[in-house]
């Protein structure tokens, strides 16, 4: 597979900087929405990337660090748990893309997004469904966002270690369940995310 297929066809077309999108954690129970947004060098395909889904944790954190040092450019961003409660998942992933992308000092003119539904960034947009399983700049996108995302989850256990974020990362688990279910909410978790939970709990 030619993981840098998508980017060249943009190059082909004239674009001059293409930037990759993604997102992590929109389906979790607590903590942010987070995205990044990923310019790679054009000719450039990192040994060992692929869809952050399908490497180890070990392997993403080596992966984000290469991701980093090679990138002509990267940003990431998120959207809190209280904005995912004000306007949704969908329109705070958004969000997070937007901050991600604005977020770039370098401004490419044209964007590679994961999934089929398209954020607003004011600039050319392409949506690949499974992009971070094809498009190499989408791919590192998905893995700087989950990285950063795991990494906040960790802190936040510390300040609330009843709850095992570090084990779950916020995400639907069982244990997750069950000590919601014997603890109630906390500060970070999304309200509108635990109706059927809770309620299930009384």
């Amino acid at each position: 597979m030619d993981w840098l297929a998508y980017e060249m066809e943009e190059y082909a077309e004239g674009k001059n900087l293409v930037c990759g999108i993604d997102e992590a954690g929109r389906g979790p129970l607590a903590g942010p929405v987070f995205a990044a947004a990923v310019v790679l060098p054009r000719d450039t395909f990192l040994e060992g990337l692929n869809d952050s889904k399908k490497l180890s944790e070990s392997k993403r954190e080596q992966m984000f660090d290469k991701i980093t040092q090679v990138a002509l450019d990267y940003s990431i961003a998120f959207a809190d748990e209280e904005e995912i409660d004000k306007i949704n998942i969908l329109q705070a992933t958004f969000l997070a893309m937007r901050r991600a992308f604005d977020g770039l000092r370098i401004k490419p003119d044209c964007a590679l997004v994961d999934g089929n539904r398209m954020p607003e960034l004011g600039v050319e947009t392409r949506l690949i469904v499974k992009g971070d399983a094809q498009s190499a700049s989408i791919a590192a996108a998905s893995i700087l966002a989950k990285v950063s995302r795991d990494r906040l989850m960790k802190e936040i256990d510390r300040l609330y270690p009843d709850y095992q974020f570090a084990k779950h990362k916020g995400y639907g688990t069982q244990l997750h369940r069950d000590l919601l279910q014997k603890l109630g909410p906390c500060p970070v978790h999304r309200k509108t995310f635990l109706k059927k939970i809770l309620k299930d709990a009384e």
